[in-house]
This record gives C-alpha cells, structure tokens and sequence, in this order.
C-alpha cells in the first residue's frame, strides 16, 4: 500500500516484489514435485523455464490483485466474512476440482524436451494452480497480505491439498473451516454473537 508521500508507481513495485517473494515462499513447496520431474529426466534448464512461465503467472495475478488491496481497508467487516464464505464455498465446486486435478497430474505424463512447451507448461500450470487458489488468495488478501500466519496457513492448505493422497477432501475441509470463519465473521461484525 502507498505510504504517504509515496506516488502510485513506486507502491505498486513495492507491493509487486513483495508479491513475488511472497508467492515463491507459499507455491514452491507445491510445485517442487513438478519441478523435480523434470531435474530427474536431466532438464535442468527445462526446470527453470517452467518454473519462471509458472510465477509469471503469479506475478499477473499479484498486478491483478494490487487494486484491490488498496481498496480492501475500506472494506467493512461484513463484506471480508461474505468473501470468507464465498472463498470457502468455492472449494466446494466442480470448477475448484478441476483446476485441482490439473495441479496434482502436472508432469505426471512425462515432461516436455523442449524450452517452448516447457515454457507453456509452466504457463499452463501457472494459470491451473492461480484459478484453483483463487478463493483462498481471496481469503489471504480481504485478512492482510502481510499476514504472516495468515500466509503460513494458506500455504500449508495449498501443498497439503496438491500433495496429499486425498487431495479433494483436504480442499473441502479446508472449504468448511472457510464457511465457519466467514459465518463467525458476519455473525461477529453484525453483532449477533
């Protein structure tokens, strides 16, 4: 966010390397048995190519998001539990289980032998792995991008999810704890509780 005296710009290059960082730390871990892959066939540079076409795409996202986490400390309460909910029933979703398979199955057919389709590869995975998280990034944007727990959670939710045998349950348990924090949070902003 802008500190005051600071232009527009120059806080969106601050948020934007954050951003990368940020997304390196809490995607790395899922998508280390890609990568790996890869390092196993002797794909070294392969390895890399896919990985940057892959935070590419985080990074577009990370710019997509930088509107919005200016606009959200003008966000009411309320409306941060209805996007925890929406977020948590998102997971829920043929669309979410889609997008989670595609995360799960990358490079298990073999991996490509060369840099362009490695390069789309990446990209691909990228654009599968940000729409399956996309109710969770929700969720870390509307609490606060630099929550570090906040972080640590998601992160934990989006490997455990790719990674585990059960995936799919994994993703709906964490869906339900997401319904019961956006239910406490409008419950608690309304004053009902």
């Amino acid at each position: 966010m802008p500190t005051p005296g600071q232009t527009w710009l120059p806080a969106a290059a601050s948020f934007l390397a954050m951003w990368i960082v940020m997304m390196v730390a809490m995607m790395l871990p899922s998508l280390v048995p890609t990568l790996w892959r890869y390092r196993q066939a002797g794909l070294g540079q392969l390895t890399t190519v896919v990985g940057v076409g892959y935070f590419v795409v985080w990074t577009v996202f990370g710019m997509a998001a930088y509107p919005l986490v200016v606009a959200l400390p003008s966000t009411t309460p309320i409306a941060v539990g209805a996007i925890v909910l929406l977020a948590g029933s998102l997971q829920f979703t043929a669309w979410k289980e889609r997008h989670l398979a595609c995360c799960r199955e990358a490079g298990r057919d073999g991996v490509p032998a060369d840099a362009g389709t490695a390069w789309r590869h990446g990209l691909s995975l990228g654009l599968h792995c940000s729409q399956c998280c996309v109710g969770l990034m929700a969720i870390l944007l509307v609490i606060g991008v630099m929550n570090v727990l906040a972080m640590a959670v998601v992160a934990a939710a989006i490997t455990v999810e790719r990674l585990a045998p059960a995936g799919e349950r994994v993703a709906r348990a964490t869906g339900a704890v997401a319904l019961g924090a956006g239910l406490f949070l409008i419950v608690r902003a309304a004053g009902l509780g």
